[in-house]
């Protein structure tokens, strides 16, 4: 049985309960699970629903992997998830969590992984996930559009502009990626 082939993962990632505290721990977990390449900044935006909870903050990192995204999807973002006290609430998608890790992209791959797309669709309508992935791959080209996630991203900024960056946290989630085996 040959081994399994190395992908490229991109994640986003997301909190609105302690994001200094959960965003960081997020990165290190993931670094126990392949290479980080890289890891975007952080992004504070309102909650999608438009409702009055504690703005989320995102970011993207881009992990390689001997994984399948199967395996990614069903085993290792629920794992990291639940470690950081992740409760998800069947009635409300749009519930606070300490942590919400998306698989966004894979490779160049368009996959259906049980209610999951890839692409994922949000990459097109949201700057809270386009603007953290343009910024660890900008010349990723979407595999449905033919756009760079640039090019999407910056469509989406001037009209979203509701992003406000989080230097403190970039910096606790760098250091996080540091810290975690992954570090090339």
């Amino acid at each position: 049985m040959s081994e399994p082939a190395v992908r490229r993962f991109y994640l986003s990632l997301g909190s609105n309960i302690e994001p200094a505290r959960h965003l960081p721990a997020a990165v290190k977990a993931l670094g126990q699970y392949g290479r980080i390449v890289a890891v975007s900044s952080a992004w504070e935006s309102p909650p999608a629903d438009g409702s009055d909870q504690a703005h989320y903050v995102n970011a993207a990192v881009l992990l390689e992997a001997d994984l399948s995204p199967e395996e990614f999807c069903g085993q290792v973002i629920p794992s990291i998830e639940a470690s950081l006290g992740r409760r998800r609430d069947p009635l409300d998608k749009y519930a606070p969590r300490t942590i919400d890790i998306d698989l966004s992209l894979v490779d160049q791959d368009t996959l259906q992984i049980g209610h999951r797309r890839i692409p994922d669709p949000d990459i097109l309508t949201r700057a809270f996930v386009v603007v953290p992935l343009a910024e660890i791959a900008p010349e990723y080209v979407h595999p449905q559009t033919g756009e760079t996630l640039q090019q999407i991203a910056r469509r989406l900024w001037l009209s979203q502009p509701s992003l406000v960056l989080r230097r403190e946290i970039t910096r606790e989630m760098n250091e996080a990626r540091a810290a975690s085996k992954g570090l090339p």
